[in-house]
């Protein structure tokens, strides 16, 4: 009676075992030859405002209000969190004559719009247009690429703060 006992429990394994679907799994990849790299595609659609279309020649270029304004906004959006007073810290530095991407206003602005690779974000629909071509005015000042009639001499806060010298 033992021995039918141990033949049916045998069998059962037997019927489980050979009833279970298995799935045939590959542990090897394919070869990197096979690989195929497609093109990618970026659809017109977008969150956020359109992107505009790139402009050649800066709209506020020699204009002292909006360099002024540009000034006032790139403290506002924390441009000095990683640029500083444009001396260059985490991100480049603005005051000298190298620029990786072009210190022409459409490059500046592409930059400012589209971000950059390794640390600049893209703040294309966060920032008003308006509000970024006032940037690109300010960051092109620092570095003297705009007319020095157009740059505003000191800081407001200096000029708040500044004692009235004495006439000789």
């Amino acid at each position: 009676m033992r021995t039918r006992g141990a033949v049916v429990l045998v069998l059962a394994c037997a019927v489980a075992t050979l009833s279970c679907w298995r799935e045939k799994r590959q542990f090897r990849g394919a070869p990197a030859a096979d690989a195929r790299w497609a093109p990618v595609r970026i659809p017109p659609l977008q969150p956020g405002q359109p992107l505009p279309d790139n402009i050649k020649v800066g709209p506020y270029e020699g204009n002292a209000w909006a360099i002024s304004e540009g000034q006032r906004l790139y403290n506002w959006y924390n441009c000095s969190g990683c640029h500083f007073n444009g001396g260059g810290g985490i991100g480049p530095p603005l005051m000298d004559d190298v620029w990786i991407y072009g210190s022409e206003p459409e490059n500046i602005h592409a930059t400012i719009v589209e971000g950059r690779p390794n640390g600049m974000p893209s703040f294309g629909g966060h920032i008003p247009d308006e509000q970024i071509w006032q940037i690109v005015a300010y960051v092109r000042s620092l570095s003297a690429l705009e007319s020095p009639d157009a740059v505003p001499p000191r800081n407001d806060h200096l000029e708040r703060n500044a004692q009235p010298q004495p006439k000789p």
